[in-house]
């Protein structure tokens, strides 16, 4: 069996057994242990929609059963957003029902980050009608709207659903939208194509009520882009695009992967899939989850936890014996990418002559009206596809050579950077206070003031630099895999005011050199102060850095003096 060797930083394996009667169901515990495993048990979270369509949308929110309210609503891509004038300080001190708005957060699945034009017309014309203007690009290459009334949901399905958008499983314990690479089938270093694969995935599994109760969020991940470019690192089941030596292009298996209070790499499981046994090889582990995952503690729910305590070796052994029923191919690992920014940001040939034109918003926001621009711009210049990628940015495909110069123009016109700063492009933020419920202080407005400070301060900062800022602890920006990384917390001022504030990590990365960032004893920084330590610790960075390196190598070797 090829190597499967763990990245230096990954956490030490647990001894397998630690717990009796975690509430594995291939185990034979099969009673809920758990709130949320009975409310799975009593109705699966896709059979909701039916009572949203037949008495939710018309008897008003208040009529909403609180199992399905804050529970099953998920599996249909529904989140209640947060009231609006609730402070960070009361984020863990309210009831549920104290806390929420009577609106919600609508998550409009995008697999691959794959759209038309249509789709995306559709999806402008939405957020203008139904959730006031209102666009967030994910990390997960989704579109988040926000003010969503529940009586104006089933609209909202019809809308989407005519041009083949959906919300099913854009949230809850199932599996959630899956990343591809953002120029697939087009991008000239492409190993290969993992469109169809990725597909096929979706079109078989999603909405199937055999995985629609897993004992956590599941993610997914597929790529053949040499540039690493889904954050593969950090899903619970990946495919990376490698050649076998005998076979040729196919996927490397990775399982385990995932952030939040516990960051874990995925492993490799040395095992290389030709193309067409993707589906089969996911819907494997996707069951080893469903039947082996821990349902007793939900925060020992997620695949990271089953894979360390099992490791790679035993987790292989179990699908190829228990649910293949065959023997994987041993295979090569990714090569690692020569350059560091893996966003495909502005303009690069494509394998058929014609271009692809990246850009970024600020921090993933757009709005309505410009969502329908952005189509009308990609109907113009290119052939009617745009991509979202996974560190919130935007990408239209097939333009030709003699309209690239005027689609740049317009893009730069509407503050959609296709040659960006390294602030503006490397700056990405979670929902934040503004909407969610888990959080504690401001994200995407503090992260678009920072990237207008940073580039008046340090004009001339031309490093590849990231900038993750969360609200909560919880890493839905990836905030232990940037350069920088800002994790939303209360903080006490010197004359005993509480303001909101981040704790630092430094040093994260993925692709090159992965690694979780370091935190620095009491390294804290007011929000207010954020632009000041910033500038302080880049400019640290570039008096102190070796040639050619990277801020991640030395912020590792750093005194903690420097990064103070």
């Amino acid at each position: 069996m090829a190597s499967t060797e763990q990245p230096a930083t990954a956490t030490p394996r647990r001894k397998a057994g630690r717990h009796r009667g975690e509430g594995q169901w291939g185990l034979g515990y099969m009673t809920p242990l758990n709130g949320t495993e009975q409310f799975k048990r009593d109705d699966d979270g896709l059979n909701v929609r039916t009572r949203i369509e037949t008495i939710y949308s018309k008897r008003g929110f208040d009529s909403i059963d609180p199992n399905d309210l804050r529970g099953r609503f998920r599996w249909w891509g529904l989140y209640t957003q947060r009231r609006p004038g609730i402070d960070g300080g009361h984020t863990g001190a309210l009831e549920p029902e104290e806390l929420e708005d009577k609106y919600f957060m609508l998550r409009v699945r995008v697999t691959g980050g794959r759209l038309t034009t249509a789709q995306l017309r559709v999806i402008g014309q939405v957020s203008q009608k139904y959730a006031r203007g209102s666009a967030d690009i994910t990390d997960r290459q989704n579109i988040q709207l926000h003010w969503v009334r529940i009586e104006d949901v089933p609209a909202i399905w019809r809308e989407l659903e005519a041009v083949g958008l959906s919300t099913t499983e854009a949230c809850g314990d199932c599996p959630r939208g899956m990343l591809g690479s953002p120029v697939a089938g087009v991008a000239e270093d492409e190993i290969i194509d993992g469109t169809a694969a990725l597909d096929e995935i979706a079109r078989r599994y999603i909405g199937d009520p055999r995985f629609s109760n897993l004992p956590r969020k599941y993610k997914t991940a597929v790529s053949g882009s040499p540039v690493l470019d889904v954050a593969h690192e950090i899903n619970d089941i990946s495919f990376v695009g490698v050649v076998h030596p005998e076979h040729g292009p196919g996927f490397d298996l990775w399982v385990g992967g995932g952030l939040s209070t516990n960051p874990r790499f995925g492993v490799r499981l040395g095992a290389w899939v030709p193309e067409e046994d993707v589906p089969d090889v996911w819907e494997g582990v996707t069951s080893i989850f469903r039947d082996y995952g821990y349902r007793r503690l939900r925060n020992r729910a997620r695949l990271k936890f089953l894979v360390a305590d099992w490791g790679p070796e035993k987790f292989r052994q179990v699908l190829e014996d228990e649910y293949l029923l065959r023997k994987l191919s041993d295979g090569p690992a990714p090569e690692q990418p020569k350059q560091r920014w893996r966003d495909h940001m502005g303009v690069h040939r494509q394998k058929d002559g014609r271009f692809y034109v990246g850009c970024a918003p600020r921090v993933g926001r757009l709005d309505g009206s410009q969502i329908g621009k952005i189509a009308e711009l990609a109907e113009a210049h290119g052939s009617g596809r745009v991509s979202t990628t996974v560190e919130q940015k935007l990408i239209i495909l097939d333009v030709p050579e003699d309209r690239v110069t005027s689609l740049v123009e317009s893009l730069e016109a509407m503050d959609l950077r296709v040659n960006p700063s390294p602030f503006r492009r490397g700056t990405m933020a979670c929902t934040g206070i503004e909407f969610c419920k888990l959080a504690i202080v401001d994200t995407k407005q503090r992260g678009s003031d920072l990237i207008d400070e940073l580039e008046r301060r340090l004009p001339d900062f031309d490093e590849p630099i990231t900038i993750n800022i969360n609200g909560c602890p919880n890493a839905c920006a990836r905030i232990q895999t940037a350069d920088i990384g800002l994790k939303g917390q209360l903080m006490m001022t010197a004359d005993g005011e509480q303001v909101g504030g981040y704790q630092v990590h430094l040093g994260g990365s993925l692709g090159v050199d992965a690694a979780f960032g370091r935190k620095v004893r009491g390294l804290k920084v007011t929000s207010d102060d954020l632009p000041d330590y910033i500038e302080r610790v880049l400019t640290r960075f570039r008096a102190e850095r070796e040639e050619g390196e990277r801020f991640a190598a030395w912020a590792a070797r750093a005194s903690a003096e420097s990064l103070s």
